[in-house]
């Protein structure tokens, strides 16, 4: 099938032009000034629009399980709702149970994800337990190899939730000293938890239980240690290290910091803590403030502008979203008269080149190259992508969208597509918003309409880290 995108304003991380972009199949095969128009199945013109590379979200939650329930969205809702924001590409997280093997989980979300997925797919993998149950702690390295031949290329690990989910100072470094081998990278949730536990404890035997608690419990001081102590280790190992959802300013100067010095540390944000803060979640009335309990927490509001210079800055390179809901009704309430108990996750996967877009472009906090840039090129070239997603080019995938810089909208649980029951962002008004949605050269999502389908998304088979970025 071939498709002609005419008039537009084409925009990469490094260009504006104009131009008509050529589908063929499911692969950009021209792009140039007045491309012929006969013999073409679809003409699609976008006089006055953005024409951008589709939006890839390197950091989602669905279908996962946490705190005694299930993220609201599974992979036919949530990459639905991706693509009507504009995203035609995810990478979610498979998750290794302590003491299980690594090949079984990623078995578990090839599962979860098949027949499901509208958009395509990549999966970073969770280790909690590297000897997988053995005594042998080799077996866990060793299977670190085989999913990275599988094209799972990236590793997450904790230093959050003990006895759950956090692994030990020795652990981590095991994990980056392989993939220094192997070319993979790993990815940190960076928070200390052993101290923010006691922390927590101390908070409970005084009866303060209260959503905000959550907050006042992990102080910024707890993650900028341990994004220090992940860079330490990384550094030891001679590894890439990247930092997940990073929070605060304290943690971001140690992220500078260790760049300055030539380390391979990268880090990305979410834009929860781009524009929503510790002093809006005070102003919640009642158990509300559960809506907004995710880790890392809400920050004071002057975090903020420090956050969107680092992106200005490149010392962050990307923006996802951690998008991970749970309902208010039934999965918040979990925690009413106990925040330890609340789910902790929050709904964005809709709504993130919106927001940046409104709040980072039409506010001049960032180019618009600079939004493509963080919202897909980078993503695509870390994770393993590129350039067969993240940019506009001849051979690339026909991922894209056909963005209108004039459209108003209104961000409500009323519209929205996610399956949750309320939206952090209820009631803000954005301007511009996605017209056209393509995946593969597929149309999917056509002004406000859903054309995709159940299963038609693929699951990626990503490169290295050593082997895509330069």
């Amino acid at each position: 099938m071939k498709t002609l995108i005419r008039n537009g304003s084409v925009v990469t991380a490094i260009d504006n032009f104009s131009a008509d972009l050529l589908i063929e199949g499911s692969k950009i095969a021209a792009l140039g000034a007045n491309l012929p128009t006969q013999n073409m199945d679809k003409i699609i013109d976008a006089q006055g629009m953005l024409v951008i590379p589709g939006g890839i979200d390197a950091h989602t939650h669905l279908d996962m399980p946490f705190g005694g329930t299930t993220s609201a969205d599974d992979f036919e809702t949530g990459t639905r709702a991706a693509a009507f924001g504009g995203t035609t590409t995810i990478v979610d997280f498979a998750i290794q149970g302590r003491g299980g093997r690594i090949m079984d989980a990623l078995e578990t979300w090839w599962k979860k994800a098949q027949g499901r997925a509208v958009i395509d797919y990549g999966l970073h993998m969770i280790v909690t337990d590297l000897s997988e149950g053995s005594t042998d702690a080799d077996q866990g390295l060793d299977s670190m190899n085989s999913v990275v031949r599988e094209g799972v290329t990236s590793f997450k690990l904790f230093m959050a939730y003990p006895g759950a989910l956090m692994v030990d100072d020795g652990t981590i470094f095991k994990a980056l000293s392989q993939t220094a081998k192997n070319g993979a990278l790993v990815c940190m949730h960076a928070e200390n938890g052993s101290a923010i536990d006691v922390i927590v404890r101390r908070a409970i035997a005084e009866g303060k239980t209260a959503p905000i608690y959550h907050a006042l419990t992990r102080p910024t001081t707890a993650e900028g240690e341990a994004v220090n102590r992940a860079i330490a280790l990384a550094e030891i190992a001679q590894a890439p290290v990247y930092i997940v959802h990073l929070s605060s300013n304290e943690a971001l100067e140690k992220v500078a910091e260790a760049r300055d010095r030539g380390v391979m540390a990268y880090a990305e944000t979410c834009p929860q803590y781009l524009l929503l803060s510790l002093e809006d979640m005070e102003k919640m009335p009642d158990f509300e403030g559960a809506k907004v309990v995710f880790t890392p927490p809400l920050r004071e509001k002057w975090n903020q502008e420090k956050l969107w210079e680092g992106l200005r800055t490149n010392n962050l390179q990307i923006v996802s979203t951690d998008h991970c809901p749970f309902c208010f009704k039934e999965q918040k309430e979990l925690g009413r008269g106990d925040f330890t108990k609340i789910p902790n996750g929050g709904p964005g996967i809709e709504n993130r080149l919106q927001l940046l877009y409104e709040h980072g472009v039409n506010q001049k906090r960032i180019s618009v190259n600079r939004w493509v840039e963080i919202t897909s090129t980078t993503p695509a070239k870390m994770f393993g992508l590129y350039p067969r997603k993240g940019t506009l080019a001849v051979g690339s995938d026909a991922d894209l969208v056909i963005w209108d810089p004039t459209a108003e909208h209104v961000l409500s649980a009323k519209t929205h597509h996610m399956r949750v029951d309320y939206s952090m962002f209820e009631g803000w008004k954005i301007r511009g918003n996605a017209r056209t949605v393509l995946s593969r050269g597929e149309v999917i999502v056509d002004q406000g309409k859903f054309l995709g389908k159940p299963g038609r998304g693929e699951f990626l088979k990503r490169a290295t880290y050593a082997g895509a970025w330069k």
